[in-house]
């Protein structure tokens, strides 16, 4: 095989330049040197980075730069110095792979001029990963348009050139697991995953990771996608790319070495090894492409929700059910762009001296009426499973971006009544995450079972809070 190891590594820069800051920074510094020695004892002599924080829109670039020298400043984290950079770049392997790519119908070309930007991405992983430029490596950007198909076609593109050139190939996914950072400025003793919904996707992520099942996470990528509220990441092609590099393949050796939180986003470093675990395989159940056909819809049976055009009231809901209306205005109404648009003629919330009343908020998500953990049936009308604790934490999002909206928080809310469409089934899962969430506020509470709500979700919560001036 060309390919002898693979890896997932976080994209900041915290772990290079600040890692004392931090004990989970200091620990994704160590699990970097854990994986640079594991790389060197691979016997790899080709280090292949795909980095999500290049990104390209016409086609994909390979730096075929032998020798790229530089200062970089993190656009985000500027404040933590400057990252200077001497890289050793493979321009042989870089022509190869982007005459290989063109023979599988990509566009692809190669970047070679003194001060082309190296990204943070790149350099945070062959500063930690490859010290000293003991090995050669080779950099390709992430296109923020390409499918899985297209990706797919690039990774084999990369095999193609391994191959010829009798290349042992170690593969670096430079990503993050969830990418919503924190808006300001944080400590680092205060950093911590953004959200309870992020580090469960998270960690969920990197239990298949570390049980060596690359390819069911490759295939998951779109569900996942549409659970998590952030919409238009890139997180989950540099999957599609280790799958494709790894053969599609769910019985790699993986071990999680390290997950931190970085300014609010997860970050990881995972060693997948390509030696079986022994677990039995599963089969690669997509269009298993070739040749590039020009069309990124080859692999989606349906419109991606991201790519969705928020619509504009009244008009059918995304996810069924009734029209979707733009807000009421009023003197003392509260409306906001963050919250998803009423299924009919009222305002988000509405303020009476310093007393605010919300609309009955479900867990929609704003612009694309995704619903996080999946709708409870289908357009017929047939039950689907669905994730009652995502719907709830989902629910009070959207409660906190009203209150938001208003001046307030959730700190401000007094009493709640939410209504169950399945009391029996998701009493406990709405409850654990109300613990967590409203019940540390300590407002009043009501909890009703009802026939069905107006689009196919499982929770809605009546929320009325004070606003003292």
């Amino acid at each position: 095989m060309s390919v002898v190891a693979s890896f997932v590594v976080p994209v900041h820069p915290h772990p290079l330049l600040v890692p004392e800051a931090n004990e989970g920074y200091g620990r994704l510094r160590a699990a970097f040197e854990e994986a640079a020695a594991r790389i060197e004892a691979s016997g790899a002599d080709l280090l292949v980075v795909y980095s999500t924080t290049w990104p390209s829109i016409i086609g994909h670039q390979i730096q075929a730069d032998p020798n790229p020298v530089w200062n970089l400043v993190d656009h985000d984290f500027h404040d933590l110095g400057t990252m200077h950079y001497d890289f050793d770049i493979d321009a042989d392997f870089a022509h190869a792979w982007r005459d290989a790519a063109e023979r599988r119908n990509l566009t692809a070309r190669t970047v070679n001029y003194h001060g082309f930007p190296i990204d943070v991405g790149s350099v945070v992983s062959l500063s930690l990963l490859n010290p000293g430029n003991r090995i050669p490596a080779v950099i390709v950007s992430s296109n923020v348009y390409a499918n899985r198909a297209e990706t797919t076609v690039l990774a084999k593109s990369c095999l193609d050139a391994a191959k010829a050139a009798g290349k042992k190939v170690a593969v670096v996914a430079a990503m993050s697991l969830s990418n919503r950072m924190f808006t300001r400025r944080i400590e680092p003793e205060d950093d911590r995953i953004h959200s309870l919904k992020d580090d469960e996707w998270n960690r969920k992520i990197l239990q298949f990771l570390g049980d060596g099942r690359l390819e069911d996470v490759g295939q998951l990528s779109r569900t996942i996608h549409h659970q998590i509220r952030v919409q238009k990441v890139v997180a989950f092609k540099p999957m599609w790319f280790l799958s494709a590099m790894n053969g599609h393949r769910n019985d790699l050796t993986g071990e999680v070495l390290a997950y931190e939180a970085l300014h609010g986003a997860g970050g990881a470093v995972v060693h997948l090894d390509p030696t079986s675990n022994g677990q039995g395989d599963k089969e690669y159940d997509e269009e298993d492409v070739e040749v590039f056909g020009g069309d990124r819809n080859v692999l989606d049976t349906e419109t991606d929700a991201s790519d969705a055009e928020p619509p504009s009231g009244p008009a059918q809901a995304a996810t069924g059910g009734p029209a979707l209306w733009d807000p009421v205005e009023g003197e003392d109404a509260v409306n906001t762009d963050t919250a998803p648009k009423p299924v009919g003629a009222y305002p988000h919330a509405r303020r009476v001296g310093d007393m605010l009343y919300l609309s009955g908020v479900g867990p929609r998500q704003p612009g694309t009426n995704a619903i996080p953990g999946g709708p409870i049936h289908d357009a017929e009308g047939r039950p689907l499973n669905y994730d009652i604790k995502a719907q709830t934490q989902a629910v009070v999002n959207n409660v906190e971006r009203v209150l938001k909206e208003a001046g307030g928080s959730l700190e401000n809310v007094v009493d709640v009544t939410s209504f169950l469409v399945d009391m029996d089934r998701d009493f406990a899962g709405y409850n654990e995450v109300w613990a967590e969430t409203l019940g540390k506020v300590g407002p009043t509470r009501t909890t009703l079972a009802i026939r069905s709500l107006p689009t196919p979700i499982a929770v809605e919560m009546k929320v009325v809070a004070h606003l003292p001036k």
